[in-house]
């Protein structure tokens, strides 16, 4: 059966390019898929050599089978499902001997793997040099050497998949591997491998696994499991690898800057208000095209419920609010995401994220959290729903929670226009200024995450911290295609779209409240009314407090429901200009100690709608979603009560 589809599972270390060889494997043909059996997502795509068709799975980037964290646990499930025909394991040529410690685990596991050595036009430019061949003679495996984003390259991977299963049924049975440990640890891995019987080779790996994850043997086997995998990849690699007695000169001197004692915390501080400047000012031009072309949509929307006998009050709920609101996210939330998210996955691609993660590991850990929270909290900048996910890759389930429970204190790009807009009325004219004023305000929000976060380690979530391997890769050169693909498809449309969805009720919600009265009053004004008592007490007025409560779904609508409520309007209203708003705001009682307490309102509240329902997708818990909503509710409440007391 020549044209048999085979199953093809791309493994790998984050960082080695697995990425591209997927997408340049597959093109368009991709989609998110699922192994039998499983939850986790994973990309999946299709492609055809000439004598058969593939399905491949990019599963999650793992340093170690035997690792604890969520994406590591999922590829290691993925692989041990027997789904595979054949596992591709894609290493780095500039460090391959880190990268063999996973092949090394693989080979227990299964006998039909290649290696693909990517990135040799990167060594070579490195003084590096891989002989092949010899690698494979050692391994006893398949190797191939490419340089992924040339496609051409590949041609060897797709001949070496087809002459490997060539004479396969399909599925994978176990391997034997190569490594070999200790006496006491040998005998351990052959007495618990008879339970393991029915897996053949790969109840020997089984075996590993246990001893490694401490469900048998003891801490003398662990650590002779784990010094016996580096011994091995080091001994393999002699003679493979030829490298410069000297480190790469250009990365040492850009680490001395980026990781340096008294240079790290101010470069970081100046990337953050660069991205943040490009962000604000770039999205006002786009924002306000988007917005304009949007809106002209509403007449014809109009029109059309008109003509099918629609009565007025349903046209004006579809339209005047459900559609108002979501135009109005759309045209709010998009342009910044647009271009913060292209922005933010530059600086992981060129290397210096990891650096970021790096420098805050000491206050982290000091702090009782993981060092891999402050990437959790970059990744929060663009959307604090993209952080909570971020956070599985946290191994400790305490920390993860540390690092979920904390994520809101980093503002995201839904909150920037909003605070943006009250910094520039009433603290910063100017978007330079504004811009430096917002990133001292956020590191402001980070220095209270770190307060709470030692709060919380040392009360409701003590534990020992954790320690974890950081990889600190080398600067590349950004994949612009890569870029777009990943920031804007990945991460933009997605949380676009989750956002949307919780916008259109929302938009319902309002209409309905400023458009039912009770009394000869709506129930707009009876909410703001009720609220007007418990806001004074917070610097607030009930108009504040009401549009934060209304703007739960999504953060760009709290001042237009503000303007809405102000002026008296029946639907979403916003003003001409920052002078408009600030002329509107003040004949309405604002003061500087009014919008001090709402900037610092709105750095410290409930999160979005579309965050907590991430919170409670990722803890499975109402308890730590309510957590998640009350912790930097409560934060801000005490710090905008502090405030109207000094002001």
């Amino acid at each position: 059966m020549e044209n048999e589809c085979r199953r093809v599972a791309l493994a790998g270390n984050p960082n080695v390019g697995k990425s591209t060889v997927f997408n340049a494997l597959t093109g368009m043909r991709q989609h998110t898929g699922n192994w039998p059996g499983k939850t986790v997502a994973n990309a999946e795509g299709t492609f055809s050599s000439d004598r058969r068709t593939y399905t491949l799975f990019d599963i999650p980037g793992t340093y170690s089978l035997l690792a604890g964290s969520a994406d590591e646990a999922a590829a290691r499930d993925l692989l041990e499902s027997g789904n595979a025909d054949v596992v591709v394991v894609v290493c780095d040529a500039t460090c391959l001997e880190r990268n063999l410690d996973l092949v090394l685990q693989i080979t227990e596991l299964t006998k039909n793997v290649i290696v693909c050595v990517n990135l040799l036009d990167e060594a070579k430019s490195r003084g590096i040099y891989v002989d092949t061949e010899l690698l494979s003679s050692r391994l006893g495996l398949r190797v191939v050497g490419v340089t992924a984003k040339k496609k051409r390259t590949l041609r060897a991977l797709v001949d070496a998949l087809d002459d490997i299963t060539e004479d396969r049924g399909g599925g994978s049975d176990g391997g034997a591997g190569i490594v070999r440990y200790g006496e006491a640890t040998e005998a351990a891995v052959s007495e618990i491998s008879k339970k393991y019987a029915g897996y053949g080779g790969g109840a020997r790996w089984r075996a590993v696994r246990d001893i490694a994850s401490g469900v048998a043997g003891d801490d003398a086997m662990r650590d002779d499991i784990a010094c016996s995998l580096v011994e091995k990849a080091h001994e393999i690699c002699r003679g493979v690898v030829t490298a410069p007695d000297e480190p790469d000169r250009r990365d040492r001197i850009l680490d001395k800057i980026f990781t340096g004692r008294w240079t790290s915390f101010p470069v970081m501080l100046l990337f953050l208000a660069l991205i943040l400047w490009i962000t604000v000012s770039g999205a006002n031009v786009i924002s306000d095209a988007l917005s304009s072309v949007l809106f002209s949509l509403e007449e014809p929307l109009s029109r059309i419920i008109t003509s099918v006998g629609a009565p007025e009050w349903l046209r004006s709920l579809l339209v005047d609010g459900v559609c108002r609101v979501v135009f109005w996210v759309t045209s709010v939330m998009l342009p910044p995401m647009a271009i913060f998210f292209p922005l933010f996955t530059v600086l992981e691609d060129v290397g210096y994220l990891p650096r970021i993660a790096y420098d805050l590991d000491l206050p982290l850990n000091k702090c009782g959290a993981c060092g891999k929270q402050a990437l959790t909290m970059c990744m929060g900048f663009g959307c604090n729903a993209v952080g909570v996910t971020g956070c599985r890759i946290i191994d400790s389930p305490r920390e993860r929670l540390l690092a979920i429970l904390t994520n809101s204190f980093v503002p995201c790009n839904g909150r920037f226009p909003m605070l943006t807009t009250l910094l520039v009325m009433f603290v910063a004219a100017g978007s330079l200024a504004s811009s430096l004023t917002l990133a001292a305000v956020i590191a402001f929000g980070v220095i209270v995450s770190l307060c709470v976060t030692w709060l919380l380690s040392r009360t409701v979530l003590r534990g020992q911290t954790s320690s974890f391997t950081l990889e600190l890769p080398p600067y590349r050169r950004p994949k612009f295609g890569e870029i777009l693909v990943r920031s804007v498809f990945d991460r933009t449309l997605f949380v676009l779209r989750r956002a949307v969805c919780a916008a259109a009720p929302a938009g319902a919600l309002i209409w309905l409240l400023s458009n039912v009265n009770i009394g000869g009053e709506c129930l707009l004004v009876l909410l703001e009314r009720a609220l007007d008592a418990p806001a004074s007490a917070i610097g607030l007025d009930g108009v504040i407090l009401m549009s934060f409560l209304l703007g739960l779904p999504a953060n760009e609508i709290v001042i237009p429901i503000m303007v809405m409520a102000y002026t008296s309007a029946g639907t979403l209203a916003d003003a001409a200009s920052a002078d408009a708003l600030r002329t509107l705001f003040i004949a309405n009682g604002w003061t500087v100690r009014t919008a001090v307490c709402t900037v610092i309102f709105a750095m410290f509240h409930w999160p979005c709608a579309t965050t907590l329902s991430t919170v409670y997708a990722e803890t499975h818990s109402f308890k730590w979603t309510a957590a998640a909503a009350a912790i930097p509710t409560a934060v801000g409440v005490m710090l905008c009560a502090l405030a109207a007391l000094i002001l």
